[in-house]
């Protein structure tokens, strides 16, 4: 099947803008030139760098993003994708197996600094994360504007049955329900914990690989599950989404933690790079290439360069 570009909207309209800079002095242009070949060539001399990504396709959309973007700059990027779960992604950072990747703010304070005590806003959540992994050697780079929580999505044929709204409702139905997630969804605050402490939830818990979330959901072999707000599949009609007024899933903007020393060998551009990229990474974008990803079955690398190619960022 042939490649969807779905940026080509967005292309179209940067084109047009840079067709009128053509009207622009001849001295403009070459000046524009100038600078465009030294930002390519800025990481050429640079040490190389080592980044990875998550378990699931928006953390390798995500790293593709952050990779091309700085080979584009002449950076010498490796990218280890899907590693793991945070804690194991983490561990390779703390041990030195990479250099960066991206992380959820709300995931950094509440699973990896083990904060029990949710932030009450995006910026607390950021403060918070940045001043955890500061401690450790590690920045976070400027965060998305998009944010992506954990969430309990049902079908709506079952939360219409059972008169599910929130997920307090789940608690009437106690082991009755299967609450199907990611192992780690049993041992975070964000995830079982948290739903018993705060709801008085108590389902009966299955282990699932993320990539099976939906399809165990269809096929009736978990009632609940642990989904992502950004994901493609909820834009379907087909799943409700049980608001979690009491905020235990957090403010999860993305932000990439970087080793400190990092930021200094690689000069200035490697930091506005990726800052750039996070910058353009707003809700409708990341859906976007969500489901370029999951529904239409593009590579993450590829619906990662035509994003960047349609901003200008390769």
């Amino acid at each position: 099947m042939k490649r969807k570009f779905i940026f080509g909207i967005v292309a179209a309209v940067l084109g047009l803008a840079v067709a009128a800079c053509g009207s622009s002095s001849s001295t403009n242009t070459a000046t524009h030139q100038k600078t465009q070949a030294s930002q390519k060539s800025a990481g050429a001399s640079k040490p190389a760098i080592t980044i990875g990504d998550k378990n699931f396709p928006e953390e390798y959309i995500l790293g593709s993003l952050y990779q091309q973007a700085l080979q584009a700059r002449g950076y010498h990027v490796t990218l280890k994708g899907n590693i793991g779960s945070s804690e194991i992604t983490y561990k390779a950072l703390t041990s030195g197996q990479i250099q960066m990747y991206p992380e959820y703010t709300g995931v950094i304070v509440s699973v990896l600094a083990g904060n029990t005590k949710p932030p009450h806003s995006a910026s607390q959540t950021y403060t918070e994360a940045q001043a955890y992994v500061q401690k450790h050697g590690f920045t976070l780079l400027k965060p998305t504007p998009f944010y992506d929580t954990d969430a309990m999505g049902t079908l709506k044929s079952y939360a219409t049955k059972h008169h599910l709204h929130t997920i307090s409702d789940l608690k009437a139905l106690g082991h009755s329900v299967t609450l199907g997630g990611a192992p780690e969804f049993a041992t975070r605050y964000e995830g079982l914990i948290g739903l018993k402490k705060v709801y008085g939830v108590n389902p009966t818990f299955k282990p699932l690989a993320i990539a099976l979330t939906y399809k165990a959901l269809d096929s009736n072999q978990v009632q609940v599950a642990d989904v992502f707000t950004t994901d493609p599949q909820l834009t379907l009609g087909k799943y409700t989404i049980l608001s979690d007024p009491k905020n235990v899933f957090g403010f999860q903007n993305v932000a990439p933690i970087v080793k400190k020393s990092l930021i200094k060998s690689e000069g200035p551009v490697f930091e506005q790079t990726l800052n750039k990229v996070s910058a353009l990474l707003t809700l409708d974008a990341i859906r976007k290439m969500n489901a370029a990803v999951e529904l239409d079955k593009q590579s993450p690398s590829a619906v990662a360069h035509d994003f960047l190619k349609a901003n200008h960022l390769t």
